[in-house]
């Protein structure tokens, strides 16, 4: 059903980062359910080997350019039926060593996004995180807890600070426009292409295995995260946005099944065969004095599963296997 219009034909889709990971594999499912997809990414963490196998398809169009470009982006934002805003400056490192560039990407670049949407009226889908919740442990977090942030000095919290002005712009253009947006907050995501470079955990665990380096777990391992298959997340994605009722909302997205950082670490090991020692890095050797971390991040998906019936069809095991026969290609 993803990708009709209200006549049945097929639109035209603008992803933003659309040549990242994330962004790959949804332009890959809205090309395969018939759709003409654009996209714009300016290569900073996106790969054009991420879009290889569609990058000669008659219904890809592809703009090497910054969202930042009112001009360009004011072009296909007009010819777009729909627009999935992906691009986002991404992990803990890059955020870390950038983080003048995480803020204007993030909070200008969806400003450009929703004042544009809005002149021309089209339905956005606004990508967001987890880190939205910052420091909360107590629960698995619901679309309306309260956020919990560290200090402004401490510069890990700049991403989460940054997606969510991004939020309360597209709730205000919701509210006060009657922009038809929605938002999704993308919990870890996972799977083929997503690469360790920004400090990715599983990829660089995975790559570690195989080549039997020592797997560096940052703390002492017990901080917990829930990991979702990219291909559960952009099932749920674009099953949102084919879902009237879910305009002018926030969602969880991601998979409940909850992992300790060690656990994870211990069953990479287990499945590649792999000799590695479990080294654990203090924070400060990472990142630098002062760096704050997320004890624990599991997503409530209830409402998610209310909305549209999701179900994650990938368990840990089949995750983890999944980055392994990547890397293993």
């Amino acid at each position: 059903m993803t990708g009709f219009g209200r006549e049945g034909n097929k639109m035209k889709i603008l992803i933003t980062g659309g040549a990242g990971f994330i962004g790959s594999h949804l332009a890959e499912r809205l090309l395969e359910n018939g759709n003409e997809v654009f996209v714009i990414d300016n290569l900073w963490t996106g790969k054009l080997a991420n879009i290889s196998k569609i990058q000669n398809h008659e219904r890809l169009h592809l703009v090497i350019d910054t969202i930042l470009n009112e001009s360009v982006m004011n072009e296909l934002i007009f010819k777009a039926d729909q627009i999935y805003h992906l691009a986002a400056a991404v992990g803990v490192r890059n955020i870390m060593d950038h983080p003048v560039e995480t803020l204007d990407t993030n909070v200008k670049g969806t400003e450009v996004v929703l004042r544009l949407a809005n002149q021309f009226k089209k339905k956005v889908f606004i990508a967001s995180t987890s880190e939205i919740y910052g420091k909360h442990v107590e629960h698995d977090l619901s679309e309306d807890d309260n956020r919990v942030m560290g200090s402004v000095k401490k510069r890990r919290w700049a991403y989460a600070c940054s997606k969510t002005l991004d939020e309360f712009q597209a709730l205000a253009y919701f509210d006060e426009k009657k922009l038809p947006v929605l938002i999704g907050r993308l919990f870890n995501t996972v799977g083929p292409r997503q690469t360790g470079q920004y400090g990715m955990v599983l990829p660089n665990f995975v790559q570690s295995a195989l080549f039997g380096k020592p797997i560096n777990v940052y703390g002492d391992g017990t901080q917990s995260r829930s990991f979702a298959h990219v291909n559960d997340v952009v099932d749920a994605i674009t099953r949102l946005m084919d879902e009237p009722a879910a305009e002018g909302d926030i969602f969880n997205v991601g998979n409940n099944e909850e992992v300790t950082i060690k656990d994870l670490a211990l069953k990479v090991k287990e499945m590649t065969g792999s000799d590695s020692e479990i080294d654990f890095v203090p924070y400060e050797k990472a990142y630098g004095p002062g760096f704050e971390d997320m004890e624990r991040r599991c997503p409530n998906i209830s409402k998610l599963k209310k909305a549209i019936g999701f179900e994650p069809s990938y368990d840990l095991e089949s995750i983890i296997q999944s980055v392994i026969d990547y890397f293993k290609e």
